[in-house]
């Protein structure tokens, strides 16, 4: 089966078929906003004649090169992404500090109608450049970037997710949305980022801007960039909370699809460096010279550091938490979802819809923050407060807003905020009695539902932190109604963050550790644990993780590593489809270009017949990359003999690699004349000779496992029987898709399956 499509197939309406609970078989994707074809990677080492004269070539100076380039790479992927998510957050600070301090300098003044004008106005045009730079220069921009990493370190290749144009709106696009005050975050956007840094020094040189060493050459593969691209999401979670054990185990338990103790030093290595860098960079912040940053923003880690005591007594409220927050989650991911999916109504009209939508989005939001605070009752200022009240500026728990003097508004110390300093406010200590529960109530819904609306709109926008606020506002709620005398409010809010984010995202580890860094309180382990544990568990029983279901309502052929009962009934042949072309191992130019015409394949199996083989027996399977790269050489035979010594010369390992990011070779590009149509090229140096083969009577199952745990683009199903021809199909990515199985074989009950598998789940 092919495993890409041309632009013609582009065509092929992929969004309504999302109007209905299914996963796009064909090979196109929504990337960003926009739908494009996408590939499998070449994660397998083709072991053909050049693989092994090039490595067998390697010194030990060449062998020490490549491993020191891989951990200088990962060196530098620390420090540029700490650097990006340090600038990340002092641009945010300052943006949203200077929008927020000009309207309460209007409000303090009696001027409400102009402070909201100002108010509004600015966050519209904030929302305004985003969406439009997002929209017109990197549609892939859009979101914020987890479910398009996660794909690719699947091995789903998208086109233009790592780019340097992605990256750069990617970065400015996320800074001006944040900024104007919509419920996204700046966690995933960072995970991008991180991974695109990543992706382009890992692309082995340009020779557009003349970066042509030797050493970069090394990288010219699918391997190494996809090891690369792990550090960087890992980077980018390390630089957005300043967790880098955190940031280890989120790549490990939720992004990363193959995983080796090699890796996971290079990246311990990569989010030590950003934990370094930024800590340096913190330092110079809290000497005065940043702006308004500071007080916010990565300044949130330290948010609790009295010691927590609690007894045996305290666990059933905890249990009720997680619980509840696992439901919350669950319907969380079911709204979001419900909303992403009419949100592609609306993108089918076109790039002003996109834009008038999030501008839309970002005048009802500007009206909420804005007018909400004027709902909530002024309180007195408190005597033992331990900071100025009521707060004139951008910062602190005691925003003035409306009130009079020696009143605060605590809805306004909330809404009328960024996310890090709502964070700040809600898990800061001894603030029992420094919010009403009515306004942490509203504050929640707001959240809620605010941060749903938001995250589909065509701009890099995050979950992490509207998740996280979200569930900090659920969270000191339930506490402030429980009215615990050993956990206070700020460690309700602490768990009620750690239950939405597992009922949501549905991790436990890497949110354990990240929320721990975060805080920095261990004594809190023991309860966020069980918090995530019950959470996730209650959650998993009514859907999906939320970067599961926003890959499926993409269109990415992800492979995941359970395996569905029904697979088991299936044999490998079963599945493969036709037509199945075959190049013999010495063949005719025409019939070469005829077949690159015609078909979309990305692999072919060579077989060798008569004179070669007394039989049709298989070679191997040779790239439509390394076949284009043998027709532009133009080094073909006048009779059908094999390549020579002296011919074989002509090449080089390099021209063979794996091209980095832009546009491939096609067929469309290669001009030959009709002399050269009729001769004849010798693929045999130039095919992987030991391609993974099944037998056609192996479980789709196993077979699943074995495509994914390698990390393979094709699986070549030969017949148990010797009468037969040497090659029954190819198994794809596309062949695993539960829609081309079902399709194949509609008489499957899959909802029977999935039934019978929440009932027995050793079945996965």
């Amino acid at each position: 089966m092919p495993d890409s499509t041309t632009e013609d197939s582009v065509a092929v309406a992929l969004l309504p078929s999302l109007r209905h609970a299914t996963n796009s078989s064909s090979q196109v994707a929504i990337v960003g906003s926009n739908l494009c074809p996408v590939e499998s990677l070449d994660y397998e080492i083709a072991e053909n004649d050049f693989f092994k004269q090039d490595w067998r070539a390697r010194s030990k100076t060449q062998i020490f090169q490549y491993v020191f380039m891989k951990w200088l790479l990962c060196f530098f992927v620390g420090i540029i992404v700490s650097l990006i998510g340090f600038t990340n957050n002092l641009a945010v600070e300052n943006l949203a500090g200077v929008k927020f301090v000009v309207t309460s300098n209007m409000m303090l003044a009696g001027r409400y109608s102009m402070g909201f004008f100002v108010f509004t106005v600015t966050n519209l045009l904030l929302t305004l450049f985003a969406s439009v730079i997002t929209a017109f220069v990197a549609p892939a921009a859009a979101g914020s970037g987890i479910p398009e990493v996660k794909a690719y370190l699947n091995g789903v290749d998208a086109p233009e997710i790592f780019s340097l144009r992605t990256l750069l709106v990617k970065i400015i696009g996320n800074i001006s949305a944040v900024s104007g005050s919509l419920l996204i975050g700046k966690a995933g956007p960072m995970v991008h980022t991180g991974a695109c840094v990543a992706s382009i020094l890992g692309q082995g040189g340009s020779k557009r801007y003349g970066l042509t060493w030797r050493w970069l050459r090394y990288f010219n593969n699918d391997r190494d960039r996809r090891d690369l691209v792990t550090c960087g999401s890992a980077a980018g979670i390390a630089a957005s909370f300043r967790a880098p054990v955190g940031g280890v185990l989120f790549a490990l338990e939720e992004m990363s699809s193959w995983w080796r103790s090699a890796l996971l030093w290079r990246i311990f290595f990569s989010t030590a460096v950003v934990a370094i860098v930024l800590r340096a960079l913190i330092d110079v912040c809290l000497s005065g010279k940043c702006g308004l940053f500071g007080k916010g923003g990565l300044i949130v880690f330290d948010v609790y550091s009295e010691n927590a005591s609690y007894h045996l007594g305290d666990v059933l409220p905890v249990l009720l938490l997680g619980f509840v927050g696992g439901i919350l989650g669950s319907i969380y991911n079911f709204l979001l979802e419900k909303v992403l999916r009419a949100y592609n109504y609306i993108y089918e009209k076109g790039v002003a819809w996109k834009i008038i939508l999030a501008c839309a989005i970002s005048i009802f939001t500007s009206c909420l923050l804005f007018g909400l605070p004027f709902l909530a009752s002024c309180q007195p200022c408190p005597a033992d407060a331990l900071e100025e009240c009521p707060t004139i500026g951008r910062s602190g728990n005691f925003k003035k807003y409306q009130c009079p003097p020696g009143h605060y508004n605590d809805l306004a110390s909330l809404i009328f905020n960024t996310n890090d300093d709502a964070i700040k406010n809600l898990f800061s200590k001894n603030t029992d009695f420094e919010f009403h529960y009515l306004s942490v109530l509203v504050f929640f819904i707001t959240c809620f539902f605010l941060s749903i609306l938001s995250y589909g709109i065509v701009a890099p926008a995050g979950l992490f932190v509207p998740v996280i606020v979200t569930g900090a506002s659920y969270g000191r709620f339930v506490g402030m109604l429980l009215g615990s005398k050993n956990l206070n409010d700020g460690l309700y809010a602490v768990l009620g963050a750690a239950s939405f984010l597992g009922g949501s995202m549905r991790m436990t580890v890497s949110l354990c550790v990240i929320l721990l860094e975060l805080t920095n309180n261990l004594l809190l382990l023991p309860m966020m644990m069980v918090v995530l544990l019950i959470s996730k568990t209650v959650a998993d029983a009514f859907n999906a993780n939320i970067y599961n279901l926003i890959m499926k309502i993409k269109g990415f052929p992800y492979l995941h590593s359970h395996v569905e009962p029904y697979m088991r009934q299936l044999t490998v042949g079963d599945v493969v489809t036709g037509p199945l072309q075959v190049f013999k191992g010495i063949e005719k130019i025409e019939t070469i270009v005829h077949v690159l015409k015609t078909t979309n394949h990305n692999g072919f199996p060579v077989v060798d017949g008569p004179p070669l083989a007394p039989a049709s027996v298989l070679y191997g399977l040779i790239l439509r990359d390394h076949i284009l790269t043998l027709l532009k050489k133009r080094v073909f035979l006048s009779s059908p003999v094999a390549f020579d010594s002296n011919t074989l010369a002509q090449f080089k390992a390099d021209e063979f690699a794996k091209k980095g990011s832009g546009r491939g070779d096609r067929i469309e590009d290669v001009e030959l004349s009709e002399e050269e149509l009729n001769m004849y090229l010798d693929l045999h140096p130039f095919s992987n000779a030991s391609p993974y083969t099944v037998l056609e009577t192996m479980s789709l199952a196993k077979a699943l496992v074995l495509f994914r745990e390698v990390g393979l683009r094709h699986i070549l199903v030969i017949p148990k029987s010797s009468n037969r021809p040497p090659l029954v199909g190819i198994l794809t990515r596309h062949d695993f898709m539960p829609e081309h199985i079902l399709g194949l074989r509609p008489t499957l009950s899959r909802s029977r399956w999935k039934r019978l598998r929440i009932r027995l789940p050793f079945l996965s």
